[in-house]
């Protein structure tokens, strides 16, 4: 189904738009549920690259991404990349905090 419905939104809303870009996520995380790491790696990368390029770093679903992305990792045994896309994670989640907390209204 998850695939079924990412091939629809990437022919009516394009590869890179938001909504597909949530199903590029969704299919990922099936994979990776399914053991499917190295493809669900693959998923992961595109939607990342995708929701940075569309959404930009700091947005709350770029984030989602890099967590979704450090999991797969994670899984694999690659914890040190999974730090790192955790660390970055946090930092940009700290950055956005901050940035809301310090608004003037």
């Amino acid at each position: 189904m998850h695939r079924r419905v990412l091939e629809g939104r990437e022919k009516i809303l394009g590869p890179d738009h938001p909504n597909t870009l949530t199903s590029v996520n969704n299919l990922a995380i099936v994979l990776k549920s399914q053991g499917k790491y190295d493809e669900s790696e693959a998923m992961n990368r595109r939607a990342l690259e995708g929701c940075e390029k569309i959404l930009g770093p700091d947005h709350p679903d770029t984030l989602i991404s890099i967590i979704n992305f450090a999991s797969v990792l994670q899984s694999q045994g690659k914890y040190k990349e999974s730090e790192t896309m955790n660390r970055r994670a946090l930092v940009r989640r700290a950055r956005r905090f901050l940035d809301q907390t310090t608004r003037t209204p």
